[in-house]
């Protein structure tokens, strides 16, 4: 498996990281989305995406409060995975927030961290009371003084992109990473400029909810199956209800018949599509809630699709958007 820079920065990842919001504990108003997940599922989820080839993880101080953070650092610590041989990127919440919470807050992520190194520090939401150009300001400050390596963004616009990395560059700096919620059934990032404007600014996008929260699995699509049926927020969302799912079925099958034909499942061709339609520009932060999924989202990195799979794939989901 070849390893990608993320943007233009020294980071090496692999092309499927592990997306920690599933850590959270049960706090926060993020944290109750997800069931509470015990230190030990926890440790042995990054284990074995550890042992699958996945070198970077994506946590925040939004989920439950620092709470994802700390237990995956604690999975990562007792894993004797500290700085240099993993790459951890977190982020900044900026709700009711000014440009100063960058500074103030740091040293509390890098706690909750236990001081492992942050190697990519995001902002994570374009909702703050400051400007990009503060904001970006502020994150310059923190890579000059060694508390962060790289600065990324989340949900950023075209134009804001262009306006955090313009920033950075007064500094010396360069904008690495826009996280955005892309998947085959979310592709509104390849219609909006996002990923015109990364491509030629060398900012490489980060696909959060790479299977549609879990509709691209095939599971929720099964009939009289009381197990498949979505639970809590879910249930109410739009992709979920009978409508949705039915629309969205034609992708489900074409993503079965490439499946099988690689001896895999829909989710693995789901994510291997992701990273290999746009070249080496999206990389993916599926999560997982147990050690059999993490498995199977760092097996999906096995997987080579031909020109003919991702073609047919990328047809059909046209006809099946959730936005």
């Amino acid at each position: 498996m070849k390893l990608r820079s993320l943007g233009a920065s020294d980071l090496l990842v692999s092309p499927i990281g592990l997306g920690c919001w599933q850590f959270s504990k049960g706090r926060g108003l993020a944290g109750r989305y997800w069931p509470v997940l015990s230190d030990e599922t926890i440790k042995e989820i990054v284990k074995v995406s550890i042992e699958g080839g996945v070198n970077w993880f994506d946590t925040a101080e939004l989920y439950g409060n620092g709470a994802s953070e700390k237990a995956l650092s604690t999975a990562l610590i007792s894993l004797e995975k500290t700085t240099g041989n993993v790459v951890i990127a977190t982020k900044w919440s900026p709700m009711f927030r000014t440009a100063a919470s960058i500074l103030r807050t740091i040293d509390d992520r890098i706690r909750s961290l236990q001081n492992l190194r942050i190697d990519l520090y995001q902002v994570h939401q374009p909702l703050g009371f400051s400007t990009v150009e503060k904001e970006m300001d502020a994150m310059a400050r923190l890579v000059d003084a060694g508390k962060i390596r790289y600065v990324g963004v989340s949900n950023f616009n075209a134009d804001r992109m262009r306006r955090a990395h313009a920033q950075l560059r007064r500094h010396g700096l360069a904008l690495v990473s826009n996280q955005m919620s892309y998947s085959l059934l979310k592709r509104g990032i390849e219609k909006n400029g996002v990923v015109e404007t990364a491509k030629e600014l060398g900012i490489s996008i980060i696909a959060y909810s790479p299977l549609a929260q879990g509709i691209l699995t095939g599971k929720f699509h099964k009939q009289n199956d009381q197990a498949a049926q979505p639970v809590g927020i879910r249930k109410y969302l739009p992709g979920f209800r009978r409508g949705g799912l039915e629309r969205s079925r034609p992708l489900i099958a074409r993503l079965g018949q490439v499946a099988e034909a690689h001896g895999s499942t829909p989710a693995q061709v789901a994510l291997q599509w992701l990273n290999s339609f746009q070249g080496e520009l999206v990389v993916a932060i599926p999560g997982a809630s147990s050690a059999a999924q993490a498995m199977q989202n760092a097996k999906s990195m096995e997987i080579v699709l031909t020109q003919d799979e991702m073609h047919s794939l990328d047809e059909v989901s046209r006809g099946c958007q959730h936005g």
